[in-house]
């Protein structure tokens, strides 16, 4: 393993998904041919990095830091800016000074996960073997192997233990795998609008969207960067599709309605009569400017194999068992996506297996991108968790450093 090193900030926000893929702005810690990543595929991969970031100070013990897991298109940028949009951290309400997740108080860390596009290890890569990006040669990778990678950039930082580990969606079944794998690194830990495997719906969703990237002429069977193409039509339908299910009726109702976009009749033809329509067709055309393709596919096949219980007989129980880790698991009420009883099985086998767990059913609107979104009381329950927990570890706030 290298020292982990730092990227120039400079001209970061002109920086486009292909140069943050390979030339991250921001921390990355580099692991040689002496120490591969195994993976659950059977094979393993040498060289390989994770791109990461972090936000407050690490205490003297080491007690405070928290890692947090992003979802299926998200990054490492969770508060503060992505070099590739120019936008703000996605979880910015969350994690920051005076947050839920305070950083005067609490080291967080942030990853992009493997297979991601966002410097990570990923199809985008540099593939040492060929000297060009791995495209498709890149071994399907899991929410195990996106954790286990997680675990040796916090053992690299000189962590051995984690104060709480949070996420949601992909990111939630992270957390979960964090908890289930490694119980003596993580104190606490926040799974938010997930579900401990995905189902059959959800797989269906991802096999359109996977589809839909494949049959643009323009992927060229995953060697678009050798030919100097990108599969922006495939890619763009994928994500209007997908971005479907993080709405709620409610939330598309109240915001949409059937209304026209910049026209007070229907044009009987097929342009965007809809406000809905348009919406979709923007949040399509501006994804394909931050994601890779092939990282799409294999980030929503990781989601897809993702099953905690099967390696205990089917009895999600088995994860648990003799866990000592702090549980606050949540859910929202209109989300369909993840929807409130896949949050209770999870609770009810951290039951079974008498583990520390407390549960709250979030009333919104909003769907499954509430957890992303202004929801006062996931913060106060994030906040109040946190708080006890760390009363329950005796942490205590890192020291300032003087100018």
């Amino acid at each position: 393993m290298t020292q982990p090193t730092k990227g120039s900030a400079e001209g970061a926000q002109h920086q486009s998904a292909q140069e943050q893929a390979t030339h991250p702005v921001g921390k990355m810690m580099r692991f040689g041919l002496e120490d591969p990543l195994k993976l659950d595929a059977g094979v393993s991969i040498a060289p390989w990095q994770i791109a990461y970031e972090t936000y407050g100070e690490l205490n003297a013990d080491k007690s405070n830091a928290v890692f947090v897991c992003h979802a299926l298109t998200g990054d490492q940028y969770v508060a503060s800016t992505n070099p590739v949009t120019g936008k703000p951290g996605w979880w910015s309400m969350m994690v920051g000074p005076g947050c839920p997740v305070d950083t005067n108080k609490y080291f967080v860390i942030c990853s992009n996960v493997l297979g991601g596009c966002f410097g990570t290890t990923g199809p985008a890569t540099h593939n040492p073997a060929t000297g060009k990006s791995y495209g498709l040669d890149l071994p399907v990778v899991t929410i195990g192997d996106m954790v286990r990678a997680q675990r040796k950039l916090v053992l690299s930082l000189g962590i051995e233990t984690l104060f709480a580990v949070i996420g949601g969606s992909m990111g939630g079944m992270q957390v979960l795998q964090w908890a289930a794998a490694y119980p003596e690194m993580v104190f606490s830990c926040v799974p938010i609008a997930t579900a401990a495997r995905h189902s059959s719906q959800n797989i269906a969703f991802h096999e359109v969207g996977r589809q839909a990237v494949m049959a643009d002429p323009d992927w060229c069977h995953g060697n678009y960067a050798v030919e100097n193409k990108r599969p922006t039509k495939g890619l763009s339908v994928a994500r209007m599709a997908a971005h479907i299910t993080y709405m709620s009726d409610a939330s598309l109702h109240d915001k949409f309605g059937r209304n026209l976009q910049d026209r007070s009749s229907v044009s009987f033809g097929f342009d965007a009569d809809f406000q809905i329509e348009s919406y979709l067709r923007h949040q399509g055309m501006t994804f394909v400017d931050r994601f890779d393709a092939n990282s799409y596919l294999y980030v929503t096949r990781a989601m897809d194999y993702f099953d905690l219980a099967a390696p205990h007989d089917g009895k999600l129980a088995g994860a648990f068992l003799h866990s000592k880790t702090r549980f606050c698991v949540m859910s929202f009420t209109t989300d369909w996506l993840f929807p409130t009883s896949e949050s209770k099985a999870v609770v009810q086998a951290l039951n079974a297996a008498a583990a520390n767990v407390s549960f709250v059913e979030i009333d919104s609107s909003r769907g499954h991108d509430a957890f992303l979104l202004n929801e006062p009381e996931m913060f106060k329950t994030m906040r109040g968790f946190l708080t006890g927990a760390a009363k329950a570890r005796g942490i205590e706030a890192p020291v300032k450093q003087s100018d």
